[in-house]
């Protein structure tokens, strides 16, 4: 059983209430206090201090510190007037069990009401958190989208400039042309006056002379006949038990076809030269920026090439290599898929692009760490180029990449 402190002290004034509770030599972390605005209570095992207020306070506003041996309790009366004791009268114990029961249904609804408020408090800082990173990804994405916008409007000024620049000097370059043919054109026509000029003298002369005989000889008419004319076949460089003539034919015939599709009726093309409406300038235009890191502005002529003529390999390819740069991965794979379609039947004259392009698709597909389809793209290309080291140290690393996850996997 407890041992009740009755050794406290207390003092007044008609807001506050200042109480003294000595706490026997028991150390601070072992005091419990319990207080509403009713009740107060100080547990300290073996002592037990409880006071059932002559009046309310405010709990809300009423503090307890302890220090020096001594709890120090500074309550807020809800009524400004002096009190007539600390502690109410009341010896029913009935009643004394009803204010202990109300004052720990008052702290358990507070205990629980502060808990809600923390729980709202971290959510609604869960969500304030979320929004700034959110909204910090947000400007991160946009900043992004700004760089590349403005890299593309760089590019496209670039190359409009360059347009206007070669459109300026073609004109240039026509009116020179028109200058120096109208020249030759005038000196022609003098040449071919002051021809004439003796051709009629002598033809005078001839029918004068002619007209003066009786009898012309005439030449007897030539015999006819006919020539035969044989063309030589083009001859590629394969023994002949290996020859593949067919397709080899059919793959000249492929280009030859190619390089008459032209679709030069694009509103793109307009404002270009004729120069300019050529596949295989833009072509080397693409090539040229590429060569510079211009990435993106060799990707615009390339496009540009591909809708005069989607039917060269070379374009495809050369896009892809782009694409890889600029990591446009599944555009790099199907562009080199684009160009090893127009790149059949499979001869000599074309192992060398294709073996670039399965080399780019192959690569594409490694950094999208599909090392089992890079794996036959690189395999593929050794079919080529059996000899070729670099191919073949490549390949090699791309197996050892495939066994390690296999065996990481088991």
């Amino acid at each position: 059983m407890p041992l009740v402190v009755k050794d406290h002290t207390w003092t007044q004034t008609e807001s506050m209430v200042y109480i003294n509770v000595p706490l026997k030599g028991v150390k601070a972390g072992k005091v419990d206090i319990f207080s509403t605005d009713e009740y107060l209570k100080v547990h300290f095992p073996p002592f037990l201090f409880e006071a059932f207020l002559f009046e309310p306070i405010n709990d809300d506003k009423s503090s307890a510190k302890i220090g020096n041996g001594v709890a120090v309790f500074t309550l807020q009366k809800k009524t400004e007037r002096l009190w007539e004791n600390l502690i109410r009268e009341n010896n029913d114990k009935h009643k004394l069990k009803e204010i202990r029961e109300r004052a720990q249904l008052k702290v358990q609804e507070k205990l629980a009401s502060d808990s809600k408020a923390r729980a709202i408090k971290t959510q609604e800082e869960r969500k304030y958190a979320l929004e700034t990173m959110m909204r910090l990804e947000e400007e991160e994405r946009a900043g992004i989208q700004k760089m590349k916008d403005d890299e593309r409007e760089k590019a496209t000024a670039e190359l409009e400039a360059w347009k206007q620049k070669h459109k300026q000097k073609a004109v240039e370059d026509t009116s020179l042309k028109l200058l120096r043919a109208n020249k030759t054109e005038i000196k022609e026509i003098n040449r071919q006056t002051t021809a004439g000029k003796v051709q009629v003298k002598k033809d005078r002369k001839d029918t004068y002379q002619t007209n003066k005989k009786f009898e012309m000889d005439l030449p007897a008419p030539r015999t006819t006949g006919n020539i035969k004319i044989t063309f030589t076949p083009r001859v590629f460089p394969t023994a002949l038990r290996e020859s593949r003539v067919p397709e080899e034919e059919q793959w000249l015939q492929k280009q030859a076809e190619a390089r008459r599709a032209l679709s030069a009726d694009l509103a793109e093309m307009r404002d270009l030269t004729d120069e300019e409406k050529k596949p295989d300038w833009l072509k080397e235009k693409g090539d040229k920026l590429f060569a510079t890191g211009n990435y993106q502005a060799a990707v615009n002529a390339y496009n540009l090439a591909i809708q005069l003529n989607p039917r060269i390999p070379a374009l495809f390819s050369n896009r892809a290599a782009c694409h890889l740069k600029i990591r446009n991965l599944h555009k790099a794979i199907e562009d080199s898929s684009r160009a090893l379609d127009l790149l059949t039947p499979p001869v000599e004259d074309n192992a060398a692009a294709r073996l670039k392009a399965h080399v780019r698709r192959g690569t594409a597909f490694c950094e999208l760490e599909l090392y089992a389809e890079g794996l036959l793209d690189y395999q593929a290309a050794l079919k080529i180029h059996p000899n070729n080291e670099a191919l073949l140290a490549d390949t090699h690393k791309i197996r050892q990449v495939i066994q390690g996850t296999a065996l990481h996997t088991e």
